[in-house]
């Protein structure tokens, strides 16, 4: 029996994705990145050890583990060859990792476009190069990782008319030096040359794994909220972080999925612009960000903090047809008195019991809270759901009951101990 399971963010990214990838690819045969780029950051951290990851899944952690980057990942070469390297480094096999050829290519214009762009726009881009990138890709002008491989000749004559347009937008429109098209092409097949090991048919792959039965993982970045069609637009991200993203990202088809697991923290983050309804800009705030750590791993970036909001999480359930939540970080609420969850919102007069479509409708809500008692002690070492103390089992249960999902795994700290499993997703 086939066992496939879809990994989200169940809010605006930073939900501790990484560590609860980390600690179901122990168990996976297959862990599949299905979007998003370098503009995304996982941290896991495992014996001690802290790893950043950004491009690479999670399970490249164990040897055992095929980590496959999907068609839906917008690959930058020089920061993949940067990740394989650090991880080599430190010891890690990285043979067991298959780049989809279809993966389109961040190139060093779409990186110097969206800085410029965004010095304008304000959107709170990471300046990546990965909008651009999901751009040309739409505008059928972009280049895959293939290209590069199957057709040289052509791949050439198209990337010089492109570098060529590419010039024209960053000298006459933002008077900047453009780029020798020659140096560029350089650089780009010395760096295939040496992803060339790597490269595969990854839906081939994915869809082989679910055939034969086997327990596969698909990774999201970001999260719900910055989804391109379904979050805080224009506050996003380019490609589908949602569930739904997962089949278009690798290749697969829908009903070849088991599970949906939505991953949320005890608290709401979020990093750049864009309306926050539950947003602490105060000694509360700073708390949650300081006991969190809530710092970008890409960026470095401080994030926005607040207290939880259910209208998001219900939200999330929705869209992404969550059947599990992983909720994490429970432990940074150990200190407060009383926790606050958003549960409707206020505007003009009227009480939103749903998660609004338009941005400028949520950034003028204001929050409707309950109120729950904390428990006030610290519950790092908590290894079972029945062994925390009252107060957080009744935040839990009431987590539950506002969004509409069991949850399958509560985390009380970043190792891979700290996790509380009510039920298995991989036997």
């Amino acid at each position: 029996m086939m066992s496939a399971v879809v990994l989200v963010g169940a809010q605006w990214g930073d939900e501790g994705k990484g560590k609860i990838t980390d600690f179901l690819a122990e168990k996976a045969d297959c862990v599949v990145r299905y979007q998003g780029g370098s503009n995304a950051g996982h941290t896991v951290e495992v014996n001690e050890e802290v790893f950043m990851l950004h491009l690479i899944p999670s399970g490249i952690l164990y040897p055992r583990t095929l980590c496959l980057v999907g068609n839906g990942v917008a690959v930058d070469m020089e920061n993949m060859l940067e990740e394989l390297d650090g991880l080599k480094k430190r010891g890690i096999d990285t043979s067991n990792l298959r780049i989809s050829k279809r993966a389109p290519l961040v190139m060093p214009y779409h990186k110097k476009i969206d800085e410029l762009e965004d010095r304008t726009a304000n959107i709170g881009t990471t300046r990546r190069g990965i909008g651009p990138t999901y751009a040309d890709k739409i505008n059928r002008v972009g280049f895959r990782i293939g290209d590069l491989v199957d057709e040289p000749a052509a791949f050439v004559e198209r990337f010089k008319a492109q570098v060529a347009f590419k010039n024209r937008i960053i000298e006459e429109i933002y008077q900047e030096e453009g780029f020798d098209y020659r140096l560029l092409l350089d650089q780009l097949m010395d760096q295939v040359g040496l992803l060339k090991p790597y490269l595969a048919d990854a839906s081939l792959l994915v869809y082989n794994c679910i055939r034969e039965g086997k327990k596969v993982l698909f990774e999201g970045a970001q999260g719900t909220l910055l989804d391109i069609d379904h979050g805080t637009y224009p506050f996003v991200t380019s490609s589908h972080p949602t569930a739904g993203g997962a089949c278009v990202g690798t290749g697969i088809g829908p009903t070849y999925i088991n599970r949906v697991l939505g991953v949320a923290k005890a608290y709401t983050t979020r990093v750049g612009e864009g309306p926050f309804p539950t947003e602490l800009n105060d000694a509360t705030g700073e708390l949650l960000r300081q006991r969190g750590a809530e710092f970008g791993t890409t960026t470095g970036r401080p994030r926005r903090c607040g207290w939880l909001d259910a209208v998001v999480l219900r939200y999330a359930a929705r869209v992404n047809g969550l059947t599990d939540l992983a909720i994490t970080k429970l432990d940074v609420l150990d200190t407060f008195p009383r926790i606050n969850i958003c549960v409707a919102y206020h505007y003009k007069g009227q009480l939103l019991n749903e998660f609004p479509e338009n941005s400028e409708v949520l950034a003028n809500c204001n929050p409707e809270y309950i109120e729950l008692p904390g428990w006030q002690e610290d519950i790092s070492g908590v290894t079972r759901l029945e062994d925390l103390p009252e107060n957080a089992r009744r935040y839990v249960a009431k987590v539950e009951e506002l969004c509409g999902v069991p949850s399958a795994i509560v985390a009380v700290g970043p190792r891979r101990a700290q996790t509380i499993v009510q039920h298995r997703l991989f036997g």
